[in-house]
């Protein structure tokens, strides 16, 4: 079972927001569900169009969140955030925010979130708000690059400590990129998207003097946040090993793998098509295109074909036939 808690608030009295109730919303809608329609996260949604999100709301949504039995329990916040600079304490902040009870504590989540373990597998806590790279720290401790975090548990925020979030085109910008990299964009090949492939997908968007956002783990596996189709079939991937008995293997290809008798060399165009050759061949090509298969001494697959060469694995191609070989595909 996964489920999640997503929080928008956008109507704060003292400094109104725009896009958080809709990053909520689209958020919950995409976590629910699988690319193929499959049930994904059981989510509940609380925004700030719909009831006002008080300090008292919040806390006991948070808890109700880390009880029970879970595979995975996910929350997604995207308002204001502040440090006390007082008590050297974050927070999320409530729409009843005010000085000596802006909202939920950061410390008092981790703490919720790292007792839930093993009951709750795993957990995922994913910030869109201001200074919201300050989860996880120990502020007791003096070091701003410690971190507390329990078994199982995942930090995904938008900015650092001291750093801020911004509002872009009707979302959150760092909402927008990880909504881009549930979608898709931050699948592997086998169409899984994980907490380390988001942060990696809106890393390497944002540039220096962009807001930075901040991924913290302690997991001794990658959760699933979400499963799209994949790029390539996973019948092909599990034929990696056959196709390459060994990782240095060189795949010997020749004019009969190539369908086209039109514009290869007239030379070349007596040569029959093996239709078991075609069928690999597209398989292989399909391949390349996603950075598993390279042609050799070619340009392109058509001339590895063409020109009698052959094509290899390439590191990434290599680290999938090993997944094969050992039928973790």
């Amino acid at each position: 079972m996964k489920k999640a808690l997503i929080v928008g608030i956008d109507a704060y009295k003292f400094s109104p927001l725009a896009g958080c109730v809709k990053d909520a919303n689209a958020i919950a809608e995409t976590l629910e569900t699988n690319g193929d329609g499959s049930p994904n996260f059981s989510a509940r949604v609380l925004t700030s169009d719909i009831t006002e999100i008080s300090s008292e709301m919040l806390s006991n949504a948070i808890a109700d969140l880390f009880k029970g039995d879970a595979e995975t329990a996910l929350l997604f916040f995207a308002g204001h955030g502040i440090i006390n600079q007082e008590t050297n304490a974050g927070y999320i902040v409530s729409q009843d925010g005010k000085k000596g009870a802006w909202g939920m504590a950061l410390s008092d989540i981790l703490t919720l979130a790292n007792q839930a373990y093993p009951r709750i597998k795993s957990t995922v806590i994913i910030l869109d708000s201001c200074h919201s790279g300050f989860a996880g720290e120990v502020p007791a401790l003096g070091n701003n690059n410690i971190s507390a975090l329990g078994n199982g548990v995942t930090i995904l925020t938008g900015c650092h400590r001291e750093g801020t979030t911004v509002e872009e085109h009707g979302h959150g910008l760092f909402t927008r990129l990880l909504l881009d990299g549930l979608n898709g964009s931050a699948a592997n090949i086998c169409g899984q998207i994980t907490p380390a492939s988001v942060y990696s997908h809106i890393d390497q968007i944002l540039g220096v003097w962009e807001q930075r956002p901040i991924y913290k783990a302690n997991v001794q596996t990658f959760v699933t946040l979400r499963q799209v189709p994949p790029k390539i079939s996973l019948e092909i991937l599990r034929r990696l090993p056959i196709y390459f008995p060994d990782a240095a293997y060189e795949f010997p290809l020749d004019p009969s793998f190539e369908p086209d008798r039109e514009n290869i060399p007239e030379e070349l165009r007596h040569i029959p098509v093996n239709e078991n050759n075609t069928r690999v061949f597209k398989e292989l090509q399909m391949c390349n295109r996603h950075g598993l298969v390279v042609p050799i001494k070619a340009e392109h697959m058509y001339y590895a074909a063409i020109n009698s060469t052959g094509c290899k694995l390439t590191a990434l191609g290599v680290h999938y036939r090993n997944l094969a070989k050992m039928k973790r595909i």
